[in-house]
């Protein structure tokens, strides 16, 4: 994105005729279209459900309608507010059209679940994982039962090894490639991913790759075996990105350095392992890690540069078409190249249609400053794909070019030496300087805005990373795909740079975290980002410290004395709630591990927990030592500070040596413990001591653990016990169990929740964790009847996302609060 201001500025010796006078004024004219466009296509974003068709196709009608009777009117102050109109309407229409066209391609829900089989091709670089490899595979028959049935016609799919018998799940075979047809054995779902506040939204994800459904190969003696039926013609690209991702594994023996090359050369981002990727965040520097504006735009620049200049050397070339002009196009044609080589990811996209602008705009001869040049780029990105304007990544390019912009000092004459070699490189030095100090001052709100957290030793990680990486790293990873001993000497480079990212994140606050903040507080910390980069005097740009102020410290509301504010997580099939009080916060679980480096404490609990606010946990339960309910407790333990946890764990559990390890006391969960904080009760209700010392099964030694505030609401959070641990409770005071709100034990297997512990437990509102059509069938419709015949409202996470219960009483479903049309719709419970 960076190349938005150099190439829009153009050569300034070109002479200022009538004609160019003219166009330089379109800029000015079409800036407010342009803008209403972008309008338009925001207030479509924002609809929770789609208008019906014939409206939305009625009101594209209206507004071409409009813009051509307006159009001859278009000077006056009426026509010109019907022209901003209609284009607003037209690009909301358009939109909506284009959605509900996405929306047509949806999973049938008669079909999921089911055992079909699917011939397609493998489209895409497969992603390897320590399960086996995930894949997109593109359609080209289904049946069911032996009829044909219709499918979405682009999957994402995954091959994993049977963990267990229950799983069925087919063996991968020792080659999967692209551009091979497969007939594959599948059980397919509705894209559906976990809605947390503020967490990542893998539903919008899914929908801009286009992926209507996701599944797995299945296996098993009632399954037809997986066949290969060959390869096919094409998938050239995706054929090579996989040869030279192979050949730097086999080149490269470090694992970290193997996958940041693999990440640059064909952006096969998932390469790089999670401990990679925290190290990048922490010290600021992910964003060089992919496929970026930044390297497509570098690559673009220097291909131009070789373009325009053999170009010039030619005797009649330049008499043809211009030199400046064919280095343009050589250089889109060269970023088109790495891009669609890097996986023609969302942001490699935008940059390839940025560029394509402005080489259109210099041949054309229009000479737009650069802030209009960017709003023409960002009108054709929003028309490409609208729903890049969902993405954090297109603000984050767009606004570190706007700030380059606005912050251009006023040019002064050249000083003296400046025109010899040391001069013009002191005045590189300052110009590299200065980029980085307006990147890193000018785009800290929107990371705090998008992510929660800042890097504090960034400015310094990236005056070393961003032309290390650039200019060395990223070119040799290139260039290494003809001569492969280059791979190790950027290897050798990517290993030094590692290490001194090492050393500046072990620095004290080396990452500045804060809650989400209001609007009011993200517009002032976003007026102190202009501020603080502009050419402006002193005395102004001080000002952007108090207004950057309510941004980077937000002042979070917290439940009064003597109540309590619960969140119960959406985490998949497991456990995890949040109980917080005025000055205390309790983690119950902490949801379960999907694969060797995936689990709910990194990608849901601690984003969350940030989002919030919340700097440390001062009490974790860990209910019992199932993996979905301790299995983001690593995570959990490493990333934030914890006061003390109290589990059903045996001493020698490897969590609990991790805790030691941090100095974090443990606590055996025994009933009659009981603490108060901040006014609220919390009491354990079991395990008795004795059951330790019986050779129980896990579910047996669950943590029950019961939470009362000051006016008598409560809560009972049960892990999983079942039957037998019911009647036991029940036995010993059945009083005790009683609760507004009760977690529904073993996430309502049979195994649980007999009519007897419902009865005397009375709750109002029942709540089921569990994953989207869990493959263990929780919660079991029997189950659901026993709470319906008691009138207990029932709450599924899989329905309605993670619940949040306030002090006041009143709840609601993040499914609902932050509901979208591509968002897939489930059966909404009742809050």
């Amino acid at each position: 994105m960076q190349g938005v201001q150099a190439v829009s500025q153009g050569d300034s010796g070109v002479r200022d005729t009538a004609p160019q006078r003219r166009a330089s004024a379109s800029p000015l004219t079409l800036a407010f279209g342009g803008v209403a466009w972008l309008l338009g296509i925001a207030l479509q974003l924002r609809q929770s459900e789609l208008w019906p068709t014939q409206w939305t196709a009625a009101g594209a009608a209206l507004a071409v309608a409009a813009l051509l009777a307006a159009w001859r009117w278009r000077s006056t102050r009426a026509g010109a507010a019907v022209l901003l109109l209609a284009l607003c309407t037209l690009a909301c229409s358009t939109t909506s059209l284009r959605a509900a066209w996405r929306l047509s391609d949806a999973l049938d829900p008669a079909v999921e679940g089911r055992d079909i089989e699917v011939v397609g091709v493998v489209a895409e670089l497969p992603r390897l994982g320590a399960q086996g490899p995930r894949f997109v595979f593109d359609v080209e028959s289904a049946t069911l039962d032996g009829q044909a049935v219709r499918v979405p016609p682009r999957l994402s799919l995954g091959w994993y090894r049977s963990a267990d018998d229950e799983s069925m799940l087919a063996t991968p075979p020792p080659e999967l490639r692209a551009g091979q047809r497969w007939r594959l054995p599948l059980r397919l779902r509705a894209p559906h991913g976990t809605r947390n506040p503020g967490g990542f939204d893998v539903e919008l994800w899914l929908w801009e790759q286009q992926i209507g459904a996701s599944g797995t190969v299945r296996g098993g003696a009632s399954a037809p075996a997986p066949a290969k039926l060959g390869d096919v013609p094409g998938y050239a690209v995706e054929r090579l990105r996989q040869s030279v991702r192979d050949a730097i594994v086999l080149r490269v023996s470090d694992p970290m350095a193997a996958g940041v090359l693999a990440a640059l050369a064909i952006g096969d981002q998932a390469a790089i392992e999670r401990e990679g990727w925290d190290l990048f965040r922490i010290t600021g520097v992910a964003h060089l890690m992919s496929i970026s504006g930044l390297h497509v735009t570098m690559f673009a620049w220097l291909a131009g540069a070789v373009v325009g200049g053999l170009w010039r050397r030619h005797p009649r070339a330049p008499l043809w078409c211009p030199a400046s002009v064919a280095g343009g196009w050589g250089g889109f044609v060269a970023a088109a190249g790495y891009a669609l080589l890097a996986g023609w990811g969302v942001p490699a996209q935008r940059t390839v249609w940025m560029l394509g602008c402005v080489v259109v705009l210099r041949m054309l001869g229009l000479r737009w400053p650069s802030t209009a040049v960017l709003l023409a780029a960002g009108c054709v990105v929003a028309l490409l794909d609208p729903w890049a304007l969902m993405q954090p990544g297109t603000w984050l390019s767009f606004g570190a070019v706007a700030l380059l912009v606005l912050s251009e000092p006023v040019r002064v004459a050249r000083a003296p030496g400046s025109a010899t070699w040391r001069g013009r490189l002191w005045a590189q030095m300052r110009a590299g300087l200065r980029t980085q100090a307006v990147a890193t001052a000018g785009l800290a709100p929107l990371s705090l805005v998008f992510f929660q957290q800042i890097s504090i030793v960034g400015f310094v990680a990236n005056l070393l990373a961003i032309p290390l990486v650039t200019l060395l790293i990223t070119p040799l990873a290139l260039l290494g795909t003809l001569l492969p001993p280059l791979w190790l000497l950027a290897a050798w480079l990517v290993q030094g740079l590692s290490a001194v990212l090492q050393a500046l994140a072990g620095v004290p606050w080396a990452a500045w975290s804060a809650a989400a903040a209001p609007p009011w507080a993200v517009a002032s910390g976003l007026l102190a980002a202009l501020l603080a980069v502009a050419p402006l005097p002193i005395k102004l740009r001080l000002l952007a410290v108090p207004l950057m102020l309510p941004l980077m410290a937000p002042a979070v509301a917290r439940p009064p004395h003597g109540s309590y504010e619960l969140l119960a997580a959406d985490i998949g099939q497991g456990t995890a709630v949040l109980v917080r009080t005025a000055n205390h916060l309790l983690l119950f679980d902490t949801g379960p591990q999907t694969s060797p480096d995936v689990d709910a404490g990194s990608r849901v609990l601690l984003p969350l927990l940030r989002w919030r606010g919340e700097d440390r946990i001062d009490t974790l339960v860990l209910s019992h030592r199932d993996s979905d309910h301790v299995g983001g407790a690593a995570s959990v333990l490493a990333g934030l500070p914890v006061g003390m946890v109290r589990s059903s764990l045996t001493d020698d559990h490897p969590l609990l040596a991790q805790a030691a390890q941090r100095g974090v006391p443990h606590s055996r969960c025994v009933a009659g413990q009981h603490w108060q904080w901040d006014g609220v009760r919390f009491q354990m209700l079991h395990p008795l001591p004795a059951d330790h010392d019986l050779a129980r099964k896990p579910n047996a030694l669950s943590c029950v653990l019961r939470v009362q505030d000051a006016a008598g609401a409560s809560v009972l959070l049960t892990g999983d016990i079942e039957a037998a641990q019911e009647a036991a409770l029940l036995a010993r005071d059945a009083a005790a169990v009683r609760a507004d709100v009760l977690q529904v034990p073993h996430h309502g297997s049979r195994t649980s929740s007999t009519t007897a512990f419902i009865a005397a437990v009375a709750p109002r509102t029942a709540l089921v964790q569990a994953g989207y059509r869990s493959r263990y069938g929780h919660p079991a419709p029997d189950v659901m009847a026993r709470y319906e015949r008691a009138g207990v409202a029932v709450v599924r996470s899989d329905r309605c996302g993670a619940w949040t219960l306030a002090p006041d009483g009143s709840a609601a479903c993040e499914r609902s609060v932050s509901a979208r049309y591509w968002h897939h719709r489930v059966e909404q419970a009742s809050p």
